[in-house]
């Protein structure tokens, strides 16, 4: 025990260095649980939002309050509207820190909100799909925004898991029906091959683990359920769920990256299912040791999954040891003990 604490030590110094105002900010918030009003805090805070990452991608925002083409968002993949609110709530953007975040979510809440409740890839309830869905639901309370559509938008993501009040895809008649890509319940999806996605699941656990227990419905405890019965359906360190078209696992689940879009990886499996208080659970113990030996002997994670020139910002070479990797890791093993 004494060793993994001097390698969380190294670690969580490294995460601090001045230099990285972005990862310093999130250390000091997620991993020394500094209280909000620490002035250390608040000054790195403010840094953050002022000159690191998040500063970069608001200055490219457009005036209206979307990325770099108006309308639903989605493409071009990955400096969208859709793509550049979820990366700024992964680099802890809050809304009442800038009044720009509060605007590209307004935007996002006018354009790519059904209302059913659907976020949507292309203009209309049919793009809707669940990891979609679910980073947007997540983005939008992680960033603290408050707004009474986010609620219709949980309502749609929690009944898509359970069913209730949904016609099947081949009701074209219904009000509520599901589609082609978001073609069932317990997270089906038609890129899947009609098969429940964990992609999808991981997105949508998270979202639903994010909101606050006091405005948890009784659909959205039943979706809770639901999902956690998936996720955990296999050993998660398995990672074999249905894959369509595949007759194994995808090797990105063992691909620790950052940020993290639709692509995911054990890593945000586990953050989901700790989040929602499963991280003494012993179904996730061999989850949890594959992602402590990936960790070095300083405390460090390696960067194994980019999206390198395809962002408003870099955040390291692949192979090497990643400070936004490492707080990934470094979040989980301390909650895990």
């Amino acid at each position: 025990m004494a060793g993994q604490g001097n390698i969380y030590t190294k670690g969580l110094e490294w995460l601090l260095e001045p230099e990285d105002v972005g990862v310093r900010y999130l250390a000091l918030r997620d991993l020394v649980d500094a209280p909000p009003d620490d002035p250390d805090l608040v000054s790195a805070r403010r840094e953050a939002h002022q000159r690191g990452p998040i500063a970069t991608i608001l200055e490219r925002m457009e005036p209206e309050g979307y990325w770099p083409k108006a309308g639903a968002g989605y493409l071009p993949k990955y400096r969208s509207s859709v793509w550049s609110i979820t990366l700024l709530a992964q680099l802890g953007a809050m809304a009442n820190e800038d009044e720009r975040i509060g605007r590209a979510c307004g935007y996002l809440l006018e354009h790519v909100l059904m209302p059913g409740g659907q976020f949507t890839y292309n203009d209309v309830p049919s793009g809707t799909i669940d990891c979609l869905q679910g980073n947007l639901c997540w983005a939008l309370v992680e960033m603290g925004v408050d707004d009474p559509r986010i609620d219709k938008a949980y309502e749609w993501m929690a009944r898509s898991v359970t069913g209730e009040g949904i016609a099947p895809k081949s009701d074209k008649s219904a009000e509520i029906r599901y589609y082609a890509v978001k073609c069932g319940p317990n997270f089906a999806c038609g890129a899947n091959y009609n098969l429940p996605c964990a992609w999808g699941a991981t997105k949508v656990m998270l979202a639903l683990g994010r909101l606050p227990e006091n405005r948890r419905t009784r659909l959205i405890d039943d979706a809770i359920r639901k999902g956690v019965e998936f996720l955990f359906s296999t050993d998660p360190a398995k990672a074999d769920w249905p894959s369509g078209g595949a007759d194994k696992p995808s090797g990105n689940w063992w691909k620790f990256g950052f940020p993290v879009f639709y692509v995911t990886d054990l890593l945000q499996v586990v953050e989901a299912l700790v989040q929602l208080g499963f991280s003494n659970d012993a179904r996730l113990a061999n989850a949890v040791e594959i992602i402590r030996k990936k960790q070095d002997e300083k405390g460090r994670w390696t960067l194994d999954y980019d999206y390198a020139g395809k962002t408003w910002v870099e955040f390291g070479k692949k192979k090497l040891p990643n400070k936004w990797v490492t707080l990934r890791g470094m979040r989980m093993m301390r909650e895990v003990g």
